[in-house]
């Protein structure tokens, strides 16, 4: 049987992946998309970002209700915890958008292929499926595979005592005591999740810091707000072992004594999906960390061959991987496209929740770019005091010379969206004195950026 043929092929069906393919559908490309997972939406919808912010939000109500409502004056006889409900909307979350996805294909008459991809030559791709294999052909073939947790040797994963995020998002039982390995973005949020519905977490983190990549002040301040919400912070400590004892785990580390603990969760990073693809029958070679090579159009060193998302350089961030797959199939069918990465927004959606855009000050120091700074802190913040939300701090970077908005730095109630407005400032290319000249409504949170760009200057209004 001759291979169907189509436009363009993406392979994946997480954010960029399905993103793009409606995009260059909507540009009138005859589009196909191979994913392996029966659901579509990839690790982000299905075991990864929505989960993880469901499970974040409804703990976070939980832990204002035993502890946080008081000062309202609400009283609140008796919390319980019913956790199998919590898990079940959740997952009915996911559900429901995963069936949207499926939904966005049909209505944009993308053909699906369930199945595994490989390529068979730079054109011709086979889609091994649970009972048949498919070949399929095509102009342009774009990877979008994504990652997976990258292993820990010493850390024996069993998928129930020792396991990773995909199983921390639905362990039936709080934990009496739970060991986090690693102190990033995952870690954190998923380490918080758990602590604030009784489990007792120890976080242990290879470097000298958290949050590695974040600016530094901000991740200090971060760091202390953790630990006094009950999260047990050891920094500079290398896990050699993590292996099950019966119902128990033992996490052995170097300058520690060994930890008992109910459970473990490895959270020490993500690799490149860029395995399994057959990938040599292209000549396709990757980086020295497993990704794969593009230029400034995601093209790879194949014609017509291109790549975006967590298999390429860059954050591991869905929104990143979304904006490149618009900016490749955008290039592909009208030969215009591009991403700005200085304008890509990074969030961890711990409380307070840590919002950044740009360069850090850290980066800018080693770039000898001369800078200025400004910083407001929520506490003297009108509606941070209303909200009983003051701790942290916006953070702005300017130019020394011409102003221009360098970098924003959040640590507070709402970062994930204040940080738009310090996105769209940066994408206009904005200087500070730009945004200290916008009214901002009052009272409310985002004055704090006001008050911050004015800190630039060194003429902040309310502190």
């Amino acid at each position: 049987m001759a291979a169907r043929k189509h436009d363009l092929i993406v392979i994946g069906a997480g954010p960029g992946g399905y993103v793009a393919a409606i995009r260059a559908a909507q540009l009138g490309l005859d589009v196909a998309c191979i994913e392996k997972e029966p659901a579509l939406g990839g690790t982000c919808v299905r075991v990864g970002c929505i989960p993880s912010k469901a499970l974040l939000e409804s703990s976070e109500l939980y832990q204002q209700a035993r502890s946080g409502l008081a000062r309202h004056g609400i009283r609140v006889e008796r919390v319980d915890l019913d956790l199998a409900a919590m898990l079940k909307r959740k997952d009915d979350i996911v559900t429901q958008l995963t069936r949207g996805v499926d939904s966005l294909f049909k209505k944009n008459k993308i053909t699906r292929h369930l199945g595994h991809a490989r390529f068979l030559g730079p054109k011709r791709i086979s889609v091994q499926g649970a009972s048949a294999t498919t070949e399929l052909e095509a102009t342009n073939i774009l990877i979008a595979t994504g990652s997976s947790v990258t292993p820990l040797k010493g850390v024996d994963l069993d998928g129930e005592r020792i396991g990773t995020s995909t199983e921390a998002l639905s362990w039936p039982a709080v934990p009496e005591s739970l060991v986090v390995i690693g102190a990033g973005v995952i870690g954190l949020e998923l380490g918080s999740v758990w602590s604030r519905l009784g489990a007792k977490v120890t976080v242990l983190e290879f470097l000298d810091r958290i949050l590695p990549g974040t600016d530094k002040e901000i991740a200090s301040e971060a760091q202390k707000i953790l630990a006094k919400q009950g999260l047990v912070l050891r920094l500079g400590v290398r896990v050699t072992s993590a292996k099950r004892k019966g119902e128990r785990c033992m996490v052995e580390a170097e300058g520690l004594e060994p930890i008992e603990c109910e459970r473990v969760l490895l959270a020490v990073g993500r690799k490149p999906n860029t395995e399994g693809l057959g990938l040599e029958a292209i000549s396709l070679a990757l980086d020295e960390r497993g990704r794969i090579p593009v230029d400034e159009h995601f093209a790879t060193a194949i014609p017509g061959v291109f790549a975006i998302g967590d298999v390429i350089r860059g954050p591991m961030l869905a929104h990143k991987a979304e904006d490149e797959g618009i900016a490749c199939v955008e290039h592909i069918a009208t030969g215009y496209g591009h991403v700005n990465y200085d304008a890509i927004p990074n969030v961890v959606y711990t409380t307070p929740e840590i919002a950044s855009v740009g360069k850090t000050e850290e980066e800018l120091q080693q770039a000898g770019i001369e800078y200025k700074k400004g910083s407001f802190p929520f506490l003297a913040n009108g509606r941070a005091k209303a909200m009983a939300a003051t701790e942290g701090r916006v953070k702005i970077l300017a130019h020394a010379h011409t102003d221009r908005i360098l970098g924003v730095h959040i640590l507070g109630a709402h970062a994930s969206e204040l940080i738009a407005e310090a996105v769209a400032a940066i994408e206009f290319g904005a200087s500070s004195e730009d945004l200290a000249r916008t009214c901002h409504a009052h009272p409310t949170l985002a004055e704090a950026l006001k008050e911050a760009a004015l800190g630039v200057a060194g003429r902040s209004i309310h502190i």
